[in-house]
This record gives C-alpha cells, structure tokens and sequence, in this order.
C-alpha cells in the first residue's frame, strides 16, 4: 500500500503553487476548478509517485497564532545531502522566508532545516 498524496489547504494557491515549483522542482498539473462551490486546487508531482494537492475553497480561515495544531503540521523534502540542505536553506533564507531552525543535527540523528513559506506551513528540507 502507498499513500496517494498529501493535501494542504492554502490562501493563495498561485503562490503555493510557484513556491513548490521553484524551490523543489514540482511539476503542477492542470487548475482543477469547481465553479458551484469556489473550490480550487492543484496536484503538484515530486518525481516518482510522490504528490501534493494544494488546495483552496472560499472562506477558510486559519489560526495564524499557533503552529501547533492537530493533524498534519509539516512536509518534509529530501534533498540528498548535507550541503543541499545548507544551499537550499541559504537560498530560501536570501528570498525572504523564515528559517524556522537550523541547518543542524536534531536529537534523533536527522540533519536538517525548517522554513515556513509564506502562509506559515512549515516545509523541512532534510537528507
């Protein structure tokens, strides 16, 4: 069994959708839009069968105060190596995102960083 793909919901779904292009090589497919409900969305490709579905529908609100929700509260990407960690994280810091923590060694072993795009949904970048 695999997971079919992961679903976030966002405010602006073209930058979302600019973000995961520029800065992790995802592939969009075509704008799905439903003209009854507002509901748009995106499934974005990362390679292999790895897929995110952004989303957005008229109305959604978050709680921008907390980034300790339940339910799913970050994404992780690979990047291969300890230096791809340190470029990428460098090149997100420069364009203006938030670099949440690190590079750095976790506690469990990991070597990573985390951002937050613009909206404030975390993204690791890891190895």
């Amino acid at each position: 069994m695999t997971i079919g793909h992961i679903a976030l919901y966002v405010e602006d779904l073209e930058n979302e959708k600019n973000f995961f292009e520029t800065y992790f090589n995802g592939k969009a497919g075509p704008k799905y839009h439903n003209e009854k409900t507002g509901f748009t969305s995106y499934f974005i490709s990362f390679g292999n069968d790895t897929r995110l579905e952004i989303m957005n529908m008229p109305g959604l609100k978050k709680d921008k105060n907390s980034q300790c929700n339940t339910g799913y509260i970050h994404i992780a990407f690979n990047t291969g190596s300890k230096e791809n960690v340190n470029v990428l994280t460098e090149k997100l810091r420069t364009d203006g995102y938030k670099v949440v923590s690190g590079p750095r060694t976790t506690g469990d072993g990991y070597y990573e960083s985390c951002i937050e795009d613009k909206e404030g949904n975390l993204v690791e970048i890891t190895i």
